[in-house]
């Protein structure tokens, strides 16, 4: 792939992330989505059972596989249409978005580069600055970031 279509890729879904960044903190209930609608709906299983074609004893254990996150998604995509939702997924990085997170494991590469290097040098009495350390730090994680080289996520 080539570097603009990566960087444009990455701009695009870090976008979409922003625009997912208000449920990084959501809280969902213990008992789960299909739960917490239901009961917020006043509906009973037997009536969610209904509009799913199914018994209420097999409504109830799709409530408790949501709870124990063993549910697929094309399970949530019926429940979320029975429930009259839209069943939406996705996922949030940890950083805030794709590019923190590629600056953030680039230069943790880079420092073990240089690091080792910079050890090698040492005990060949050819130790570095700190100074110099940093700024070597800082010029490999750009190359790697700019690189995209498969080690990166090794």
């Amino acid at each position: 792939m080539k570097d603009l279509d990566r960087k444009l890729i990455i701009e695009q879904l870090d976008r979409k992330f922003k625009k997912l960044a208000v449920l990084k903190d959501l809280d969902i209930s213990s008992k789960g989505w299909i739960n917490a609608i239901r009961t917020g709906k006043n509906m009973s299983l037997v009536q969610l059972a209904k509009r799913l074609n199914i018994t209420s004893v097999s409504a109830k254990e799709i409530e408790q596989r949501e709870a124990d996150k063993g549910i697929t998604l094309r399970k949530l995509l019926e429940v979320a249409e029975a429930l009259d939702c839209r069943f939406v997924y996705g996922f949030i990085p940890n950083e805030g978005s794709l590019e923190k997170t590629i600056d953030k494991r680039a230069y943790q590469v880079a420092t073990d580069i240089v690091l080792k290097t910079s050890h090698t040098m040492k005990l060949e009495d050819q130790e570095n600055s700190g100074r110099r350390i940093k700024k070597a730090i800082k010029d490999r994680a750009g190359k790697i970031k700019n690189e995209m080289p498969k080690y990166l996520w090794d």
